[in-house]
């Protein structure tokens, strides 16, 4: 049924790249949008293509909708729906909270694959069509948060208690980085941060890969972890059973 949401399906954005069969990425079969742009610079990044808001397609709201519609089948049956991610979601916040109210207002459940880089008044307008939040928290040390992204941690932990606020379901995403992420007593201090939130409904500790480091070649962008191995798979269960998931 539809929820007459008001947004303009004329509002254009740069969309990098579309997922028609995105599997994880939220819940079921989901037609993942790859918004263009970001502010956050991270070390680990594997899709530094995306950093540049203009580097993709100029479309509407209504042409990316158009196009979702193909696919309403099976992400209706599968229990999935439509995904909006970057790059950073937020380097376009105006098509964001748009697109969003289009796919709401077109019957599709919405996830928001996000830093919580953005201010408050765009994190509130994006939210209220939102179904479900994947947050990514790099570090909880802000020293090592800084040196991973380029940015300062306050605006996602804001984020994050804005979620909370508005009881927005949210699964928290953390990379194991050798060297930078897997300091157990800063996982242990993450675990105390979030343990009083009522709205995480998961934690997903994912290890650290290099699948994206050609692109960062193709670009002529030093890579700087490329000496960094994968975490092994001890030191991936010790996190998780800190992190309880």
């Amino acid at each position: 049924m539809s929820m007459m949401i008001g947004y303009d399906g004329l509002r254009e954005g740069f969309v990098h790249s579309v997922e028609t069969g995105g599997m994880v990425d939220g819940p079921g079969i989901r037609y993942v949008v790859f918004l263009s742009g970001c502010g956050l610079r991270c070390l680990y990044c594997h899709n530094p293509d995306t950093w540049r808001t203009d580097g993709g397609q100029l479309v509407t709201v209504t042409d990316v909708i158009r196009d979702i519609k193909k696919y309403r089948s099976y992400l209706t049956c599968s229990g999935g729906g439509v995904t909006v991610t970057g790059g950073e979601p937020f380097a376009q916040p105006a098509f964001l909270a748009e697109l969003l109210a289009a796919c709401k207002d077109n019957g599709f459940h919405t996830v928001l694959d996000t830093s919580g880089y953005t201010d408050r008044r765009n994190a509130e307008s994006a939210l209220k069509y939102t179904d479900l939040l994947l947050l990514d928290i790099k570090s909880i040390n802000p020293d090592t948060y800084k040196e991973l992204t380029g940015v300062n941690i306050d605006r996602t932990l804001e984020f994050l208690r804005l979620s909370d606020f508005m009881e927005i379901p949210t699964w928290i995403r953390f990379v194991l980085v050798p060297g930078y992420t897997d300091n157990f007593d800063d996982i242990q201090n993450m675990a105390d941060f979030l343990k009083p939130f009522d709205n995480i409904e998961k934690i997903e500790v994912l290890p650290f890969h290099k699948l994206g480091e050609f692109k960062w070649g193709d670009l002529n962008i030093p890579y700087q972890l490329t000496d960094t191995a994968p975490p092994s798979q001890k030191i991936l269960e010790r996190a998780k059973s800190i992190l309880e998931v």
